[in-house]
């Protein structure tokens, strides 16, 4: 029986959850509160699964899965390697942190939706599993529009109407990317007559002179592009995180953008070659360049703001730039620092994420500022936003120094030193907006009675601080899976 459940990992890690959210509607039904258990014990168990698929990785190598049986390229096959086990540990992880968290905020905010939440959070949860175990091509397609359309109506459940407009944006410009990628892989599929991720790369190599695989690319660039909020295609993201409640604005801020950026990755340097973005069709440098500008622009915009969770949507928009930046260039230097950014603004960002929705769970106040005094009211919640906002700014130790130092280095030894000025201007920009708030939190007074969030919200708050500091010590791994790639 062990042996059969040890065999069947890959499968099982997408099937729990997918059962959990069509189980919780029924759960809510008897007992709402068993709603936050049921998805607590689910994600526990997919943690645990990736854990597992961790040890076999690394003693056993690649993990082929074939789904009925079907031998590839005619069936459906899960195939994980060193960078969907990472992708895997960081989906469960997280969203293991956001569980624990999510049972105060979702009580407050959504007391009316809480069953509905839960369904939509372990459906989520099951798309992005979903799509980094995948080797098929179209059951990749299909997982992120699971995923998108869970995240759509996650976003839409804010208790203002300003939450359904911001999805009702972001589903149009997801719709638009759905049929880029979608036309992408057609493209492919007419090609190639397969969908196997493997197969595929092993047919297009005499078909890289051919318009229309140059044509699928472009597709697939764009399309993603917009899924992960790319600089000019980002005007959904600022108002999705704004206006979404608060374990929502965490949990897509944290994984939807880097499961797409991982699509992005694996299908330019394991389904293409390294040489054919880069000279062949050079979207590598186009999309450097494009990382540079959404890098500055966005930490721009993130300092006019005033309102704390847009100023950290901003943010975000910038700190994409950095992991794309890192992909265009590469590299084996310029890769490492993309992915150790993908691991590292997980946590920085999630972390901040988890304190703002503290702080307004605790105050309501969402102006920067309003923050005056409010370390010395809400102490260990502060500590963790100074972590992560030094984390972002690039502080060494803590990890967003070394995933900087990273592509610094990547930009170097392109060639290309104004990618490396760009990134240490984006650090003084980064200061500046997150300085100010620092400044008003320790120095001033805070006129209202208030104390720290339960401590269900401060743990996995903490964890996710805690994290900021252990991964710029241990963040060295990252380079196992860029030898991979590379």
């Amino acid at each position: 029986m062990i042996y059969i459940i040890i065999q069947n990992l890959p499968v099982l890690i997408v099937i729990i959850p997918l059962i959990t959210a069509f189980l919780m509607p029924i759960i809510g039904l008897f007992k709402i509160r068993y709603c936050f258990y049921t998805s607590l014990i689910s994600i526990s168990i997919t943690l645990l699964i990736g854990v597992l698929i961790l040890n076999s990785v690394i003693n056993d190598g690649t993990i082929h899965y074939h789904i009925g049986n079907w031998e590839p390229p005619y069936g459906i096959e899960y195939v994980i390697d060193y960078l969907n086990t990472f992708m895997i540990l960081l989906i469960t992880s997280v969203a293991f942190i956001i569980t624990i968290y999510s049972r105060r905020s979702v009580e407050k905010e959504l007391p009316n939706n809480i069953a509905l939440f839960y369904t939509l959070f372990v459906l989520f949860i099951t798309g992005l599993l979903g799509i980094v175990v995948t080797g098929d091509l179209f059951n990749l397609y299909v997982f992120l529009e699971i995923t998108s359309l869970a995240a759509y109506t996650l976003i839409s459940l804010g208790e203002k109407r300003d939450a359904l407009i911001a999805s009702f944006n972001y589903l149009i410009m997801g719709s638009i990317a759905a049929c880029f990628i979608l036309i992408g892989i057609g493209f492919i599929y007419t090609m190639t007559g397969s969908l196997n991720m493997a197969d595929i790369s092993i047919r297009l190599k005499d078909l890289y002179d051919s318009n229309v695989v140059h044509a699928a690319v472009i597709f697939f660039i764009v399309g993603l592009s917009i899924k992960i909020a790319l600089f000019p295609l980002h005007t959904w993201l600022p108002n999705a995180y704004t206006h979404a409640p608060s374990t929502v604005t965490a949990l897509i801020a944290s994984l939807m953008s880097k499961v797409c950026i991982y699509i992005m990755i694996r299908i330019l340097f394991s389904i293409f070659t390294v040489q054919f973005f880069l000279h062949t069709v050079p979207v590598g440098e186009i999309l450097s360049w494009i990382a540079a500008i959404a890098i500055i622009l966005g930490s721009i915009n993130a300092i006019a703001q005033t309102d704390i969770k847009r100023m950290l949507a901003y943010s975000s928009v910038s700190q994409i730039g950095y992991i794309v930046l890192g992909m265009g260039l590469a590299n084996y230097d310029g890769l490492t620092g993309s992915l150790l950014h993908i691991l590292n603004h997980a946590f920085m960002k999630g972390c901040l994420f988890l304190t703002v929705g503290a702080i307004i769970y605790k105050t309501g106040i969402r102006n920067i500022y309003d923050f005056k005094g409010l370390a010395w009211k809400m102490p260990v919640t502060m500590l963790a936003f100074t972590i992560a906002s030094l984390s972002m700014v690039g502080i060494p130790p803590l990890c967003g120094f070394f995933s900087k130092w990273y592509l610094a280095l990547g930009s170097i030894k392109s060639g290309k030193w104004i990618f490396a000025l760009v990134i240490l201007l984006s650090s003084l920009l980064n200061a500046a907006y997150f300085f100010r708030i620092l400044e008003r939190a320790l120095f001033g007074k805070y006129e209202h009675k208030t104390d720290e969030a339960p401590k269900s919200m401060l743990i996995p708050i903490t964890i996710m601080a805690i994290g900021c500091i252990v991964f710029g010590i241990f963040g060295q791994f990252m380079e196992i899976i860029s030898k991979s790639l590379i």
